[in-house]
C-alpha cells in the first residue's frame, strides 16, 4: 500500500440458488483465498448472497431475512481480514427492496450501496423486484448496525489517503452517465462493480472494452466481478467474468468460464491515476451530498504481482505492439510528407552515419516520399566519415542506401574539421568536447547548405532518449529543420527498426533486412572518437548507461510524474536479475542530473510528430525552464541510496 500502490482483487463465488447461508460460506471462502494472496480491496458479483436468479423469490421475506443472516455471518467470519469487500445482497427497507452491495471491513458492516439502473429487457425484470436508489443516502439498521443506504458514499482508507472506493452495480456501468463519473468527481480513486450479466457469444469482448474505457477516461481504477457458473440456467448462463482495469489497462483477469475459485488479482497505482487528473483540467471535483465512511487497512508494502514491463513505451501483447510499430511509422511518415508539402521542399536531406537513429529516418523518408508519388531521388543521404567512423558502419550505410535507391553523397569531414582547429587553435590531439562537438557541427553546417542549394529539407535524425539526457551536440545534430524521431525512445528506435526488417521486405529484398539487422546489433555510438582498430571506441551506453533503464526512467518521470524512489521500486521490479539495485539506484542518479541540466538543449527544439505518449517539445509535452535546479530530486533519491545502503 506504499507508494500509492494497492493489490485488489475480483472473484465470483460458487453460489447456490436461492441459499443464503451456502452462498455466504462461498463468499468468505473466496474473501479468504483474496486476502491469503495479499488483496486489500476485493469486488464479489452482485445478489453473491442469495443469488441473483432467484426470480419473484427475491420478495420473500424468507429469503431477505436469509440473505441478511448470511451477511452477518460474512461480517463475522471475515472480520479477521485485513481487507476491504464488497458482496451483492436484497436489502428490504421502508417498504421497498434494493439490489445493494455491501461494504465490510474488519467485521463491520460500512454501507449499503443500491443499484441506480434496472433492466427491464432480454428477459430481464429487475423493476420487478427493486427499487432503484433513492436520490439521497437513506439510514437504514441491518446486521446490527446503523449505516447508510445509497449511491453518494466514499469509503477513505484513513492509512492510504490516495485510497478512496465507490462503488455502483451491473447495469449502471452500461448507461450514457454512469454513477462512476459523479464518484471519480467526488474523489473516487477506486470503483468496484459487482454484476450479473449473462453470457453470450459477444459479450467478453465488449464488457472488457467498457470496462477498460471507464478506467481510461475516468482516470480510475476499476474493479468488475460477474455472476458465474452457479447461479440458474434457466434461461440465461453466467460465466463469471472479473476484471481488474487500471487508468485504461487490463491489470488482471479472471476469464470466463474458468475454473472455481479462480480470482483476478492484481495491483493498482492509485497515484499514477492522481497524477493523470491533474493533467486534465476538464476535470471538476464536486463532492456534494457525499458521505465519507472511513476504514482501516494495515499500512505494508505492496509487492507486484507481476512486473512491470521493461519497455513500458510498447505494449506487452505482441500484436498490438505490431501495430504500435505500425503506427509509429505512419505517423512519421505522414508527419513528414506533410511538412515537406507545406515547405515546398523539393529534397529531403539528411545525414546517414549506419546506426539506428539515421537508419530509421532513412526509412521513414522512403515511406514519405513513396506516400507523396514521388521518385526516391529526391532524398539525398550524405554520409559524412569523420576521425572516428568504422567501416562497419560506413558500409550499412552506403549499402542502405543503394539498396533503398536513394541518392548518397560522401563528404569526408576530416579536413573541414582540422582546418577549424587549426583556426580556433584547438590541438587535434586533445580529445574534449571540442574535438567531439566540432565534427557534429561541421556535419550540421553540410546538411543546411545542401539544404539550401537544392531547396531542401533537413530531416532531424536524434531521438527521445538522447534529448532526455542530453547526448547531443547543441547547434549540431540537435538542430535539423524537421525531427522524425524526436519523441520515440532509444529502445523503441531499435524495435522499429527490426519490425521493418521483419515485415516491409519481401524475399527478394532479403539483402535489405541482413543489413538491418546488421545496424541494429551494431553498438550505439556517435563516432566522433577514433576507433579501436575497426572497433567503436565510443559506445554510448558505457559512458551514460544502459537506455532500456533511462528509457524506463524517463517514461514514468513524463507520463506519469513519478517520484526519483518510485522510479527506483518500479525498476527493481521490473529488471530484477538484469540489474542489481545498486546499478539501478547509480544510473538513475545520473539520469536525473543529465536531464536537469540539459534542458536548455530542449527549449529549442526544432518540429517534429509526437509519435509515442510522452515527448519533450518545449510547444506541446514538456516545458521546464533550463535553470531549474534538481535538489530536491537528487536529495529523495540520496535519501533511498542511504537507507538501502547503495552507496
Amino acid at each position: 500500500m506504499k507508494d500509492g500502490l494497492i493489490r485488489v482483487g475480483a472473484g465470483s463465488p460458487l453460489v447456490k440458488v436461492a441459499s443464503p447461508a451456502a452462498c455466504a460460506q462461498a463468499a468468505i471462502a473466496t474473501a479468504k483465498a483474496a486476502a491469503a494472496r495479499g488483496v486489500r480491496v476485493l469486488a464479489m458479483p452482485e445478489l453473491c448472497l442469495s443469488s441473483y436468479t432467484c426470480g419473484d423469490l427475491l420478495l420473500s421475506a424468507t429469503l431477505l431475512r436469509e440473505a441478511e443472516s448470511a451477511l452477518s455471518t460474512y461480517i463475522r467470519e471475515t472480520a479477521a481480514l485485513d481487507m476491504l469487500s464488497f458482496v451483492g445482497l436484497p436489502v428490504a427497507h421502508g417498504g421497498r427492496v434494493y439490489n445493494c452491495l455491501a461494504a465490510v471491513s474488519r467485521g463491520h458492516l460500512l454501507g449499503l450501496v443500491p443499484k441506480t439502473h434496472l433492466p427491464n429487457y432480454g428477459g430481464c425484470y429487475e423493476c420487478r423486484w427493486f427499487a432503484p436508489a433513492p436520490a439521497c443516502n437513506l439510514s437504514v439498521s441491518l446486521c446490527g448496525e446503523t449505516v447508510l443506504l445509497g449511491t453518494r458514499q466514499l469509503f477513505c482508507c484513513a492509512e492510504m489517503p490516495s485510497l478512496v472506493v465507490a462503488a455502483e452495480i451491473c447495469e449502471d456501468m452500461w448507461v450514457a452517465v454512469p454513477p462512476s463519473c459523479a464518484h471519480t468527481a467526488a474523489g473516487a480513486t477506486l470503483i468496484v462493480n459487482g454484476s450479473a450479466a449473462d453470457e453470450n457469444i459477444n459479450r467478453e469482448g465488449v464488457r472488457r472494452s467498457v470496462v477498460k474505457s471507464l478506467s481510461a477516461r475516468l482516470h480510475t481504477a476499476y474493479l468488475y466481478a460477474d455472476a458465474g457458473e452457479g447461479e440458474s440456467g434457466t434461461d440465461m448462463i453466467y460465466a463469471g467474468h472479473c476484471i481488474l482495469a487500471d487508468g485504461g489497462r487490463v491489470v488482471a483477469e479472471r476469464l470466463p468460464f474458468a475454473p472455481d475459485g479462480t480470482l483476478a488479482v492484481g495491483e493498482c497505482d492509485l497515484d499514477r491515476l492522481l497524477s493523470a487528473r491533474m493533467r486534465t483540467n476538464t476535470w471538476v471535483p464536486c463532492e456534494e451530498g457525499y458521505a465519507r465512511i472511513p476504514f482501516s487497512l494495515s499500512l505494508t508494502e505492496t509487492a507486484f504481482s507481476r512486473a512491470p514491463a521493461q519497455n513500458p513505451f510498447l505494449p506487452r501483447d505482441k500484436k498490438a505492439a505490431l501495430r504500435a510499430h505500425a503506427r509509429a511509422l505512419d505517423i512519421q511518415s505522414a508527419g513528414l510528407a506533410g511538412r515537406m508539402q507545406r515547405a515546398h521542399a523539393k529534397t529531403l536531406v539528411l545525414g546517414i552515419s549506419g546506426g539506428l537513429d539515421s537508419t530509421l529516418a532513412l526509412l521513414v523518408a522512403v515511406r514519405a516520399v513513396d506516400r507523396l508519388g514521388l521518385s526516391r531521388d529526391c532524398i539525398h543521404a550524405v554520409t559524412m566519415p569523420g576521425f572516428g567512423t568504422t567501416a562497419r558502419t560506413r558500409g550499412n550505410a552506403d549499402s542502405l542506401c543503394a539498396a533503398l535507391g536513394v541518392r548518397l553523397s560522401c563528404i569526408p569531414i576530416h579536413a573541414a574539421v582540422g582546418q577549424h582547429f587549426a583556426d580556433i587553435d584547438h590541438d587535434p590531439t586533445v580529445r574534449n568536447a571540442v574535438y567531439e562537438n566540432a565534427q557534429a557541427r561541421e556535419r550540421t553546417q553540410i546538411l543546411m547548405d545542401l539544404c539550401n542549394a537544392e531547396n531542401g529539407l533537413v530531416v532531424g535524425t536524434g531521438d527521445l532518449s538522447e534529448l532526455a539526457l542530453g547526448w547531443a551536440t547543441y547547434n549540431g545534430d540537435h538542430m535539423s529543420m524537421y525531427g522524425v524521431n524526436a519523441s520515440i525512445p532509444k529502445t523503441m528506435i531499435r524495435s522499429l527498426v527490426a519490425h521493418v526488417a521483419d515485415e516491409y521486405f519481401d524475399a527478394g529484398e532479403g539483402h535489405i533486412t541482413k543489413i538491418l539487422k546488421d545496424i541494429i546489433d551494431t553498438p550505439v555510438s556517435p563516432e566522433l572518437l577514433p576507433p579501436d582498430g575497426e572497433e567503436i571506441a565510443q559506445k554510448t551506453e558505457d559512458l551514460v548507461g544502459p537506455y532500456e533503464l533511462h528509457d524506463f526512467f524517463l517514461y514514468y518521470l513524463l507520463h506519469d510524474g513519478f517520484s526519483p524512489r518510485k522510479i527506483y521500486r518500479y525498476a527493481a521490479a521490473a529488471f530484477a536479475g538484469q540489474f542489481d539495485e545498486k546499478t539501478i539506484a547509480a544510473w538513475l542518479r545520473v539520469f536525473f542530473s543529465r536531464f536537469f541540466t540539459q534542458q536548455f538543449k530542449r527549449s529549442c527544439l526544432p518540429d517534429g510528430p509526437r509519435v509515442t505518449t510522452v515527448d519533450l517539445s518545449p510547444r506541446g509535452g514538456w516545458r521546464m525552464p533550463s535553470d531549474a535546479s534538481a535538489e530536491a530530486w537528487r536529495a529523495e533519491l540520496d535519501q533511498l541510496i542511504a537507507e538501502r545502503g547503495l552507496s
